[in-house]
């Protein structure tokens, strides 16, 4: 299969060069010349099928031939590794749990993959690549356990200072070897258009081999439908409805890739912090960015969300298409506090910050006949700060926690200033 810009179809490249440039020149996005359609037989029997069945199902409809079958379902092996269950809250309601990979966030799923990919590509080409990322939180943390100790491949993560949690920020600090932490002094925003300005440079792309992994990564977001076709291979409902906490929308462009491909879901809810952006657009009609807000639902915090352009390609531009399928939700820090502590108190189930919001939003919409599905998008402990505040004591966690005793924290200081970034890498 080939993949365009979403600014210049006549632009198409093949996955492994998608995976790689990350971004086309024009600074589109890569996206599918066709999404695949799945054949309703296999649709109709999922419940019967393996992890690994579904995602190789699924994967090979984008990358055909350009990795083996048989390597390809060893890397997703590698990648789906851990328990994704589907958990019943209350009568209407179940989490899909997303934190049960090695650091505790749904983003585990497409770091694995794309690492993997990419280290099948380097040994096939034997070049060596720096791997640029900017996280508001759990994108870091997964990009660096899934490439850890991966030959060819130098990452680079990009954090904004004091506004990621403790635990989110040791799991991109204690690593060493080939991974490097750099502290940015403002907000996700400005680490990725850092990341955005440095493939658009002349300078360093003669230097380095550079490429992404961020959600913009088509290699990230390819695995992340998978687990879109475990819940509904795990629900009891025929009309299900799937509330996705969202900030940089790769999440939801993954469902939406999940449904165009023929899974049954009634539904989305695009469920938003403060930074609601696109459930704005999906009131209105009116897609206006903005600067990002910080929330207790950190990783949600993105004014503008790059994966939106991808939504906007799926739909044709087309404003009633997309509210069609997708309506908006946002709520506010006291909402989300709100929510845990009811959540906890009358089902005993302890929400993430971010899943407040995807459950609340179940809450706010569902009808008498139709099941919810929020997605659990990473573990309490990552938000320990928030969880305190919820329920004005400390939750035990001690377990994950003392993971990191005695581990040394190394990062790199930087301002929010593109030339400085420039020089660290070219160091």
């Amino acid at each position: 299969m080939k993949f365009h810009s979403t600014k210049n179809t006549s632009y198409q490249v093949s996955f492994e060069e998608a995976v790689f440039k990350s971004l086309p020149p024009d600074n589109g996005l890569f996206y599918p010349n066709a999404l695949p359609k799945l054949e309703s037989y296999w649709l109709e029997n999922l419940k019967g099928m393996s992890k690994t069945e579904i995602g190789l199902k699924v994967a090979s409809q984008f990358i055909e031939d350009e990795i083996p079958a048989d390597r390809l379902e060893k890397i997703i092996e590698e990648t789906i590794d851990f328990d994704i269950p589907l958990t019943k809250v209350n009568n209407q309601i179940a989490a899909l749990e997303l934190f049960h990979g090695p650091t505790w966030a749904f983003k585990d799923v497409g770091a694995r993959f794309l690492s993997r990919c990419m280290a099948y590509f380097i040994e096939q080409s034997n070049r060596e690549i720096t791997i640029l990322v900017a996280t508001s939180g759990d994108t870091g943390g997964a990009v660096a356990a899934g490439f850890f100790g991966i030959p060819g491949i130098q990452v680079k993560i990009l954090y904004p200072k004091e506004k990621v949690s403790e635990i989110q920020r040791k799991q991109l600090t204690t690593w060493g070897g080939n991974i490097t932490a750099y502290e940015v002094a403002g907000t996700f925003d400005d680490c990725q258009r850092l990341v955005k300005q440095s493939f658009l440079d002349n300078d360093l792309n003669k230097a380095m081999s550079l490429s992404s992994a961020n959600s913009i990564n088509i290699a990230r977001l390819i695995p992340q439908s998978f687990y879109y076709f475990y819940a509904i291979q795990q629900s009891e409902s025929i009309h299900n409805v799937i509330s996705v906490p969202s900030g940089n929308y790769g999440n939801l462009t993954a469902g939406l890739w999940a449904w165009s491909m023929g899974l049954p879901i009634d539904r989305f809810i695009a469920a938003s912090n403060e930074n609601h952006v696109v459930p704005e657009y999906l009131r209105t009609g009116i897609y206006t960015p903005s600067a990002s807000v910080q929330t207790y639902a950190n990783a949600m915090d993105v004014g503008a969300p790059s994966n939106f352009v991808r939504m906007l390609e799926l739909f044709g531009r087309d404003h009633v298409k997309m509210t069609q399928q997708i309506s908006g939700f946002k709520l506010g820090d006291a909402e989300i506090l709100k929510t845990m502590i009811s959540c906890q108190e009358e089902y005993n189930y302890l929400l993430d910050p971010h899943g407040a919001i995807g459950y609340q939003a179940l809450l706010n919409s569902l009808s008498d006949h139709e099941q919810g599905i929020f997605l659990e998008t990473a573990h309490p402990v990552k938000f320990l700060d928030v969880v305190d505040k919820a329920f004005k004591r400390r939750q035990d966690f001690s377990e994950k926690i003392n993971s990191f005793e005695g581990k040394k924290e190394i990062f790199q200081a930087l301002p929010i200033d593109f030339e400085s970034f420039k020089e660290a890498l070219m160091a």
